[in-house]
């Protein structure tokens, strides 16, 4: 009897073999298109990337074996190829795009696809859409709540953020490192014209500075006789983070929290909307008398802030907001639609309605993104508002057009060759007054780091994107450059730069395009892209360290503001070696021939441990263009000799340079409020923002400002602030 169950339990064992020997060899595709069954809806220019489990046979990948077709079953004139990695088909639409609402296609997979071990796809595939021209609107409660709650079904709401500001962010125009300064210092922006919010903003006369929850207005000239002349003072729900100033009004944000239907004695899973109102708030002054300032408007938006832009008399404001959906499984019936309100129309809470939330067909993403335009000009015009449901992780504007970039993770299943690492779709919107219109999409490879990392030049996209992840030997990270045309079908690209490395900056000036990529040695990448349809590599630098911001000096110079690196072995034999920062470094790049690009001087500061906000935010760069004076925050450490990766405290302050084509980098001085003996950094003597008005440069801490006379740089005056 026992000999008979080993038996059994044996051959068991071998059907359960053979069974998982057969599964986990056959063809299949594994995009998340797989597991959708419910008609799905698509913009006309829609291209299809499907991914399969395996390697495939590239002759069996043709019109015969993939087709799209009508509902009449007519085959459609698209295009059909097999994608670098072997494993993703590519579909591409018809040359004028797909017919918009055609009652409906079909993409169909024959089994007549085969992977390279031989194996066909065990069954015809076929997935059924349909096509619009523009995005989708929810249009009804139900809808809405279906989408959530499919989210949860699917989990998805593990891979989404909270209400978290992500960033704040170059085109046709001139970069806006190419304008002549005026009498006084501007914010360092990425596009000549467009605005970004800062901490600090300067009329020429006053400085008006987030400090400790309120806004100053200090009278800033003459330099000898600083003073504050009024304070902003706000309720404790409210934190300012953000200004602008447009002529006579200065337009302050930030978040905004407050707790709603808190007396009505129910939990959250009874309400009918979120018990909490997190949003984006602008507060907006006229501030011609300084003294006494004049509330106009507020206006508040549900999320976080993504990013902010000030463009000819109109305030563009981003939000994102993730809702509480899990609501969903006690109260279907639950409202998760983002408000607003505005003080032009009312005080009152609205959300919005439904027939004006849009969504992008590919995204399962449950986060809103808010697009809100305030007119300066007509403070009493209705505050353009447009909702989409999706969201964005970084955005670029220009004098036209808005684009979103949105990480687009697909889920679908991880192995062991294969990681989780997200692509990027683009969302082109039109700027027309106070109306934001969606134009196109499009995906590309990779993530992008930042604003920089996008740009508009003739009517052409540019972007540049890492893919995968450094230091991942089995797949390592590659990094790419996309152009796209006016309706952003891709024209050209670079792939496969530095694999193994990440992109840490990148820089679009006119037709030439430099890249930042970092393992251990900084890769400096000069791109021609003058032929938008064959970009070409021109030349490569490699050098220690790396350069978190890229600053344009002239046409043939430019600027890498970052770190100074150190490589260490890492213990253990196949360990990665260890990287650590040797201090902020400057690098003066002379790129006039494009071919062999060089470091034509460099500036490290200070060791292990030195910083400057300057190296994650371009804000905090005072460039002085007429006398070629740059001028940043900076903390030093000085590392210990004999110590691995001990440093100690140096300095605290901010430095001064002049750099030059010819000349190149030369320190003209320091600021501090520092104490001589200090041996730690203190929050209150940090200088945060540099700025010019005539001939002095105000250094601002928390608690003080003085002005220093630029021929000697000698104090001319300070003022302790309340």
């Amino acid at each position: 009897m026992r000999r008979k169950w080993i038996l059994i339990g044996g051959m068991a064992l071998i059907l359960i073999l053979i069974v998982s020997f057969v599964f986990g060899t056959r063809l299949k595709i594994i995009s998340d298109l797989a597991g959708k069954s419910e008609e799905l809806i698509v913009l006309k220019d829609k291209v299809w990337e499907v991914e399969f489990s395996k390697e495939l046979d590239a002759q069996s990948v043709n019109s015969q074996t993939v087709y799209v077709s009508d509902q009449d079953g007519k085959k459609q004139d698209v295009g059909v190829s097999l994608d670098r990695d072997k494993k993703t088909v590519l579909v591409q639409p018809p040359k004028n795009g797909y017919k918009v609402n055609f009652p409906h296609y079909s993409l169909v997979f024959t089994t007549g696809i085969k992977a390279e071990s031989g194996r066909s796809l065990n069954r015809s595939f076929e997935a059924a859409f349909t096509v619009k021209e523009t995005l989708p609107t929810i249009g009804s409660k139900e809808k809405l709540n279906a989408y959530f709650l499919q989210l949860l079904k699917e989990g998805q709401k593990y891979f989404s953020g909270r209400d978290f500001a992500v960033s704040e962010q170059s085109s046709n125009e001139k970069s806006a490192a190419d304008t002549a300064g005026a009498d006084f210092s501007e914010t360092n922006v990425q596009v000549q014209g467009i605005d970004e919010a800062d901490l600090v903003k300067t009329d020429g006369t006053h400085i008006f500075k987030i400090s400790e929850g309120k806004v100053q207005i200090i009278k800033a000239v003459p330099a000898d006789k600083m003073e504050v002349d009024s304070v902003l003072t706000f309720n404790s729900s409210f934190s300012p983070s953000h200004l602008f100033l447009e002529e006579n009004q200065l337009i302050v944000m930030g978040h905004s929290y407050k707790e709603l239907a808190k007396n009505q004695g129910k939990t959250a899973v009874d309400l009918m909307i979120a018990p909490a109102f997190q949003s984006t708030k602008a507060i907006v002054y006229n501030v011609q008398n300084k003294q006494q300032p004049k509330l106009l408007r507020e206006i508040e938006i549900e999320g976080s802030l993504l990013a902010s832009r000030l463009m000819d008399g109109k305030v563009y404001m981003v939000t994102s907001h993730y809702p509480e959906f899990w609501i969903l499984e006690k109260n279907e019936n639950a409202d998760l639609r983002p408000r607003y309100s505005d003080t032009a129309k009312n005080r009152d809470l609205e959300a919005i309605d439904y027939n004006e939330i849009q969504y992008f067909p590919d995204s399962r993403n449950a986060n809103y993104t808010n697009i809100a335009v305030m007119d300066l000009e007509g403070p009493e015009a209705d505050l353009g508002i447009t909702t989409y449901l999706g969201s964005g992780t970084e955005l670029f504007m220009s004098k036209n057009n808005l684009y979103l970039a949105v990480s687009n993770y697909h889920y679908e299943p991880i192995t062991e060759d294969r990681v989780f690492s997200p692509d990027t779709s683009i969302y082109k919107f039109n700027l027309n007054g106070r109306k934001v219109e969606f134009q196109n999409t499009a995906e590309v490879n990779g993530t992008v780091l930042n604003q920089f990392s996008m740009d508009e030049y003739k009517g052409k996209f540019r972007i540049v994107t890492t893919k995968g992840r450094a230091w991942d030997d089995r797949n390592p990270s590659s990094n790419n450059l996309y152009i796209l045309d006016e309706n952003l079908k891709q024209i050209g690209q670079l792939e496969d730069l530095a694999r193994g490395e990440r992109i840490y900056s990148a820089r679009f000036m006119n037709d030439r395009i430099y890249m930042v990529t970092f393992k251990e040695t900084d890769p400096l990448f000069v791109i021609d892209g003058s032929n938008p349809k064959k970009p070409v590599v021109m030349g490569e630098l490699k050098i220690p360290g790396f350069s978190n911001y890229l600053h344009p000096l002239d046409e043939n110079h430019l600027i890498g503001f970052g770190h100074n690196t150190k490589v260490m072995a890492g213990k253990g034999s196949g360990n990665q070696p260890i990287i650590t920062t040797e201090g902020v470094k400057i690098s003066l790049f002379d790129v006039s021939d494009m071919n062999n690009p060089i470091e034509k001087d460099t500036e490290i500061i200070g060791g292990r441990g030195t910083y400057s906000p300057l190296n994650y935010d371009h804000k905090a760069l005072l460039f002085h263009k007429k006398k070629n004076l740059f001028a940043f925050p900076i903390t030093v450490y000085k590392s210990v000799e004999d110590s691995q990766f001990e440093s100690r405290f140096e300095f605290q302050g901010a430095y001064v340079y002049r750099i030059d084509a010819n000349e190149g980098i030369q320190q003209k001085t320091t600021f501090t409020y520092q104490e001589t003996d200090a041996v730690y950094e203190e929050w209150e003597n940090s200088i945060e923002r540099l700025i010019y008005i005539g001939d002095h440069i105000y250094a601002l801490s928390p608690k003080r400002i003085a002005a220093y006379h630029m021929e000697g740089y000698s104090k001319t005056g300070e003022l302790k602030l309340p």
